[in-house]
This record gives structure tokens, sequence and C-alpha cells, in this order.
């Protein structure tokens, strides 16, 4: 079993013009084990506290010179309640006193003449408090740094910069709401003209959509044909051949079946994109639109051809999803989305809509195709009514060239 090493002593700084009860405390703290150190005026406490680290400061209110009040104020403007408790001790016994102290930013208070099992009993709390709250800085700590380990690692699933499609171009965007992100998109090149394009969103936020978009782009973008689910063996003859997306989306559906205890589920586009052929195939198991900018001045929208994966059983997936073929010319433009785009809330909660999309889009037509993406995603946290994005935001953007 492991074993973890115990926390230090805890070190005290006893403050008290006093020397009998600045003795005292320190003898009797001392042999429960605590490590004290004195200071017989504010001004010296202060210095103490600027020179050593302590975990708990014991003050006196009642100095000459510089009283308690004023080292607590100037303690409080360097240091926080949690990272250096203060207890207050005092002979008045008057509530005005206390919650003056209190008000000040004291996290506790001891009156004179000393009960030390009091005094104990208030140190231990306060001491333990201040390394409870440590342990949770340092293991909020640790996760946060997992965390941005974690979104390091999904970005490494994007599509690649130097990414080139022989006859088109593409450009994206990716924008998680939080460190990790159930959005997910790619473009695996399948040779001979031809690419499989895919944006997905896994339901929930956090970890759990994470780790799900995660196998899931590892799956969907390997291009390996003996071990991907982006090729197929061709029957009879022991070769293989790009799967089409309505084989891709029943796989998936195979592989991921509904889950009663996560409730998890995914939308997504995946189609392949025949630059030769000109045509875009794909299945939107029940994704936001694909975004279709003809060259010639038509916008056009392409909704869902089935429900999101894994919410139907996987022998359905058949019958409950479609293909649809769209027909592409030089100088189009498709548009791929996650629906932290349409649906993100304006004034009087006015969702930004398909339609104010793809004006924009048409508006950016003149545009560089990275272009047009900044300019919608402009466009959106304009029109977000300043609470911030609250869900993923991905957009793959592809032009043909020809």
């Amino acid at each position: 079993m492991a074993s973890f090493p115990a926390d230090p002593p805890a070190r005290l700084l006893v403050v008290d013009d006093t020397e009998m009860n600045r003795d005292m405390l320190s003898r009797r703290l001392g042999r429960k084990g605590y490590q004290v150190e004195v200071a017989e005026s504010g001004a010296r406490a202060l210095e103490r506290i600027r020179s050593s680290a302590f975990d708990l400061v014991l003050l006196d209110i009642t100095m000459p010179g510089m009283d308690g009040y004023e080292v607590l104020e100037t303690i409080r403007e360097e240091h926080g309640p949690s990272e250096l408790p203060v207890i207050m001790a005092t002979a008045r016994t008057g509530s005005e006193d206390v919650v003056r102290a209190l008000k000040m930013g004291a996290n506790d208070y001891v009156t004179k003449p000393f009960d030390f099992p009091v005094v104990l009993a208030r140190v231990q709390t306060q001491v333990a408090l201040k390394r409870s709250q440590e342990q949770l800085s340092r293991a909020h700590h640790r996760m946060k740094q997992d965390l941005e380990a974690a979104a390091r690692i999904q970005r490494t699933l994007l599509p690649s910069e130097k990414l080139r499609l022989e006859g088109a171009r593409c450009a994206w965007r990716y924008l998680p709401c939080d460190e990790l992100a159930g959005d997910t998109l790619n473009v695996v090149p399948l040779g001979e003209g031809l690419a499989g394009l895919f944006l997905l969103d896994v339901s929930g936020h956090g970890v759990p959509a994470a780790l799900l978009s995660v196998a899931l782009s590892r799956l969907i973008s390997d291009p390996s044909p003996a071990s991907s689910i982006l090729w197929t063996g061709e029957p009879g003859e022991g070769g293989h051949r790009v799967a089409s997306p309505l084989e891709v989306v029943e796989e998936l559906s195979r592989r991921f079946p509904y889950d009663a205890e996560t409730h998890q589920y995914f939308t997504m586009v995946y189609g392949v994109l025949d630059v030769a052929a000109g045509t875009f195939t794909h299945v939107s198991a029940g994704h936001t639109p694909v975004v279709h900018l003809h060259s010639r001045g038509e916008v056009s929208f392409h909704g869902s051809t089935g429900p999101p994966v894994a919410l139907i059983p996987a022998q359905m997936a058949t019958v409950a999803h479609s293909e649809e073929v769209l027909e592409l010319e030089a100088g189009d433009r498709l548009y791929l989305m996650s629906d932290g785009i349409p649906e993100v809330l304006g004034p009087g909660d006015e969702e930004f809509g398909m339609e104010r999309v793809g004006e924009v889009l048409d508006a950016a037509r003149g545009e560089e195709l990275e272009g047009s993406l900044i300019r919608l995603l402009g466009a959106v946290r304009e029109w977000e009514s300043g609470g911030g994005l609250c869900d993923d935001v991905s957009i793959l953007g592809v032009e043909i060239t020809g």
C-alpha cells in the first residue's frame, strides 16, 4: 500500500507584548507538536511574517505602538484568510471588538485570560482548515495540469496544418467552451482524389464527452485500409474499397450502442469528397445542416438524414439513415459545423440560427476560405449576449478549387 509523507509540524507566530503570555503559549503549544516563534510587537511580527512562512498567527489586539488591528490590516493586504489564518487575542469581551476584527479578516478570536484547551482547539481547527485548503489547491493544480495535457492530446487529433488536398482546400476552427470538448473534426485522405470529412458532437460536456470524442476521432481518423472503418473488404476479391458514408455510420452504430448508464450519444456528419467526380456523399446523423455555398450564388442547407448515433438500436441504422449526394463545381464551398454556432443565444435569448449563418457566409464569399470562418465566428461572438460561449464551437470548411 502506498504511503504518503506526513505534513510537517505547523509553524505558529505568537504576537503579544506581555512576555508571560508569549512564554506560556509558546511552551504549551510547542508541547503539542507545533513549531512556535514569538514577536513582542506588531512591527516585529510583520518582519517575521515577511521573512518566514507561517501557518497561523495568534495576534494580541492591545499592544503599544502598532496595535493588533493595524497588524491584521497589513497582513490582509499581503495574505488572504485561507493563506495565513489569524486568531485575535483580546482581553475585551465586548462584541464590537470581536465584530471589528472579524470584519477586517480575522479567522477567529480567543479571550484573555487564556483558557488553553480553547486556544488549542481553535488553533487546531484553523491549521486543519488551512491544510485542507492547501490540499484542495494542490489537487486543483494537478487536475488543471491533467486537463491541459488532455486538451493538447485532443488538439493533435485535429487536421494537420500541412494537410493538402488535390483540387480542394480546407480550413477549420475548433473552440472548446471548457478545457476539454465533446466536438471533434478531421479530414482523412483516402487516396485517388478521395477524402473522408467528418465533424461530430458528443452529448454533454467535460471529461465524459471528451473521452468518447477522442475514442471516435482515433477510430474514424485511421486511414489504413487494413484497420480503418473508412474502408471495407471487397467480397470475393480479398481487397479493400472506400466504405460508403452509410456503411461507416452503420459500423459506428454497432460499435457504440446506446448505454443506459452514461446516456451518451453523438451527432455527426461523415462524407466522402470526390473532387474528380465533383461530389460530396454524406450522412448526417442528427447533426447541424451542411451549408453548400454555390459558386453561382445560391446558398443551400442540407439537414439531418437520420437520428444521432447510439439513440437507436444498431440493427435499425440501415433503415434509419440515408445518404445524400451534393453536386459540386469549382468555386463551391461546403461548411460542416457543430450546433454551438447556430444555437448561440443573443438578445432576448434568440438563437443565431442557420439563416444568419448562411447570410454571413454568403457575404464572405469574396474572402479566402479561412477568412469566411473568421467572419462567421466574429458574427457569432458579436451576437452572443455577453455570457460567453456555453457550448463547443467547431467548423470545417472545404472549397473546390478545380
